[in-house]
């Protein structure tokens, strides 16, 4: 899997990459960025597998060592109500990086700008044409979203990570009914749902049937680059902590992301307004209307139609990623 040489903007599909990394975040900026379908622009750091110090941190270390041209801006460190919460460094470790040993010296500079500014900025002079992928808390799209509305109408569409839709049973990872990026900050993510954007969600419902598994990994550490490497070995510690749950390998959730931006074909999406529970027992958990179910008058009547992913063809994801169909993801 080699850096794309090519300068950043040059073609393709336009994306700002709003990111916590983490381990699993940086597997997916290195698939987004090799894939030669995409424009990366930027990358905007969020609170969440670390703090902000060390996910911006980990963020320009990635731009280093990989040749990644797209500039970094870092975001907000805490929810829209100041709360910012522990890092899970039992999963993550406490560098965010798997705890492997880590070179910081020589790590480039910050775009100028704060993370919500740079995507303003930036949809400005593109509009239209703007994916927003974001795989953490999504306080930087709220923040940008309450300085600048208008980017509502300017934006191509919006892609997360996040939410766990209950299609078969209870399936949160922060609660039984949270998935942890929307529980980190609620009220940012009811009001990204509740902008009149096109909202994508890749939600526990789908990324747990991506695993990436012994075989993936192998490939990725035989035929991947510096970068399969990098990623095979910061797993170690992810993949132990998935086998305590009984799975060989571990849950694709952001990379799976990546793999809707670059192929939606992928999955199958229903539609209808999403709400997010802000407050009480139930806090973090996202409940999408079905317009096929009656109900009274309530409180999504007046929410704009969201997209949940409900099914993905998961053979095919995992094929996308270690690279069997697209050139770029192979060793040269």
């Amino acid at each position: 899997m080699q850096p794309r040489e090519e300068p950043t903007g040059s073609g393709g599909r336009k994306v700002i990459f709003d990111t916590d990394p983490g381990v699993d975040d940086a597997a997916a900026l290195l698939f987004l960025n090799a894939n030669p379908s995409v424009s990366l622009l930027g990358i905007t750091t969020v609170f969440g597998n670390g703090d902000i110090d060390t996910v911006t941190r980990n963020a320009l270390y990635l731009k280093k060592r990989f040749g990644i041209q797209a500039p970094v801006a870092r975001g907000a460190a805490a929810s829209l109500n100041g709360d910012a919460g522990d890092p899970p460094v039992h999963i993550h470790g406490q560098n965010g990086l798997g705890d492997i040993p880590v070179d910081w010296e020589g790590l480039p500079d910050l775009d100028p700008r704060p993370a919500h500014r740079f995507i303003i900025d930036t949809v400005l002079a593109n509009p239209g044409e703007i994916t927003l992928l974001a795989v953490g808390r999504m306080t930087n799209l709220a923040l940008a979203l309450r300085e600048a509305p208008e980017i509502v109408s300017l934006v191509k569409e919006v892609v997360i990570m996040g939410g766990a839709f209950a299609l078969s049973g209870l399936n949160g990872n922060a609660t039984p009914v949270a998935e942890a990026n929307i529980l980190g900050d609620p009220l940012a993510a009811d009001e990204i749902f509740g902008a009149g954007w096109l909202v994508t969600a890749i939600g526990l419902d789908v990324t747990r049937q991506v695993v990436m598994g012994p075989r993936e990994l192998a490939r990725l550490a035989t035929h991947g680059g510096e970068a399969g490497r990098f990623i095979v070995e910061t797993s170690t510690g992810y993949r132990a902590f998935h086998a305590q749950f009984g799975i060989d390998g571990y849950y694709v959730h952001d990379s799976t992301a990546v793999a809707y931006v670059i192929d939606p074909t992928l999955f199958e999406v229903r539609s209808g307004p999403v709400r997010v529970a802000t407050e009480g027992v139930a806090i973090g958990q996202t409940i999408q209307r079905d317009w096929n179910t009656l109900h009274p008058p309530g409180e999504w009547d007046m929410a704009p139609d969201q997209q949940v992913a409900v099914s993905v063809d998961a053979r095919r994801v995992l094929n996308m990623l270690v690279g069997v169909h697209i050139p770029s993801l192979k060793a040269s």
